[in-house]
């Protein structure tokens, strides 16, 4: 348990000491007018407290991933607590937050907007796209697992949870964001919280024998290294605890409802490290689960079962899968609306009438049924869906730190925050293109060179354009 304390204190010292220093990287101002004010439309643009925009921005980007992520991550022995520390600190929380603070300088703009806006017309075209599908696949990915809990828990079948979960997500995608989203979150933190809360005094009681970073960090997953290779498969299975690309879609929704920009930090930097300590909690239950039981069970939403159930009671059982429940339904809401806002920037559209949100959101709707009819008729849709979203979710964020690096570099300062998260993540997302059994499934000596290739590659375009179209906004893509 020493390493779980270790990084535990680590990733709280990471929010006061390196969040402040990215945090005057930024440079916030706290008298310029912020999107929430300038634009109030009663809908999107609204102001609110800023402990509740923290809830929303925490929930939001809470979903199965710090769960089951950690869980199957765990099974990569005791690396999994430093690719969940040094990712939160260095690379996850840094991207959150100057993605976030991006957005609220630009008057809340869209994820698609502010890639396109640093990296060229020709990428904002491809993310706008791209940003939708990896959107309506989170939709879609984050109601199966909840229905399945909530069937087990209760009388109804869990297609009837599956219909009451869609009907709340369009609900939540229609209505202004104070009406649904800012008043049941609150309700939906307290078990999450309570989720965490009483497994983490559960495992400080019990002070189960875990493995130690010190005593090594080979890979201990079942299938063993040449099925299952640490790198790049580890970090592409510990995203939300670690690094998102999804994290990035949902910081404008809550830039459009901020008052000052010195509350970005415990908003953005903030909700990403306390997501970094659900992610550690549960990747050391999970050891504890696999020590006693063995590493063959790879259901996640089991494993969950078994540990709270053994170790919090048949009520605490309960409110703790409901957390789990919870958690993927407040990403999976709030990933339709960042479609409909996305493509309502596109196409240029007021969203203060319903009937406007309506005529882009129906589209939104109609495919991500079919992505879910799609993920429960056939026995290995689920599994597909969320190995193409795990890959798509850290392109994204590819993407998105390319992006940050070039407003860093205009700026002339310090860009090396993101330039270096940016190097490794093209090396893991390229990585996993090439080895991944569901990408080209190469040798992995091949794929590893093949990653490589890429990464430097990409490299050295970024720095060649920003030597010579240092002034351009037009960089990279063309």
């Amino acid at each position: 348990m020493s390493s779980f304390y270790v990084a535990f204190v680590a990733l709280i010292l990471g929010y006061f000491f390196y969040g402040k220093f990215v945090e005057n990287v930024f440079g916030p101002d706290p008298k310029r007018v912020t999107p929430a004010i300038e634009k109030q439309d009663g809908v999107d643009f609204m102001p609110l407290p800023t402990w509740r925009i923290f809830m929303i921005q925490f929930l939001n980007i809470a979903g199965l991933g710090p769960i089951f992520g950690a869980i199957m991550g765990a099974k990569f022995g005791a690396a999994s607590y430093l690719w969940i520390v040094f990712g939160c600190i260095f690379a996850g929380a840094v991207h959150d937050y100057l993605a976030g603070m991006m957005s609220l300088r630009e008057g809340g703009e869209s994820l698609p907007d502010i890639i396109g806006r640093h990296l060229g017309m020709n990428a904002k075209k491809i993310m706008r796209v791209f940003t939708v599908i990896l959107m309506i696949l989170v939709g879609a990915v984050f109601v199966s697992g909840p229905s399945a809990i909530l069937g087990k828990l209760t009388p109804l079948d869990p297609t009837i949870w599956f219909g009451v979960i869609f009907i709340y997500y369009i609900l939540a995608t229609l209505l202004p964001i104070d009406k649904v989203i800012g008043k049941v979150y609150p309700l939906f933190a307290i078990a999450l919280i309570f989720m965490a809360v009483g497994v983490l005094v559960m495992l400080v009681k019990t002070n189960p024998a875990l493995p130690e970073i010190w005593d090594g960090l080979e890979n201990t997953h079942p299938a063993g290294e040449d099925a299952m290779p640490l790198f790049p498969m580890m970090f592409v299975s510990i995203a939300c605890g670690a690094i998102s690309g999804f994290h990035a879609t949902q910081s404008p929704l809550m830039a459009r409802c901020m008052t000052n920009e010195k509350h970005g930090r415990p908003i953005f930097y903030g909700a990403m490290i306390t997501e970094g300590i659900v992610a550690l909690i549960w990747a050391a239950a999970a050891n504890y689960f696999f020590n006693e039981h063995g590493m063959e069970e790879n259901n996640a939403a089991l494993i969950v079962d078994n540990i709270t159930t053994n170790w919090l009671g048949q009520v605490g059982s309960v409110l703790a899968l409901l957390g789990v429940v919870f958690a993927p339904i407040t990403s999976g809401d709030t990933a339709l609306r960042s479609a409909r806002l996305i493509v309502a920037d596109f196409l240029n559209k007021e969203q203060k009438t319903i009937k406007s949100r309506l005529a882009i959101s129906l589209p939104i709707f109609a495919v991500t049924l079919i992505v879910l009819i799609y993920s429960v008729s056939d026995k290995e849709g689920f599994n597909l869906i969320w190995r193409y979203f795990a890959w798509c979710n850290q392109a994204l964020s590819v993407f998105t730190l390319w992006a940050i690096t070039v407003y860093l570099r205009k700026r002339g300062n310090y860009w090396w925050v993101t330039f270096v998260p940016a190097i490794f993540m093209t090396m893991v997302c390229s990585t996993y293109i090439f080895i991944a059994p569901e990408c080209l499934h190469l040798d992995k000596t091949i794929s590893y060179t093949a990653g490589a290739v890429v990464t430097i590659m990409t490299v050295m375009v970024f720095l060649k354009n920003m030597k010579s179209k240092k002034d351009s906004s037009d960089l990279i893509v063309k």
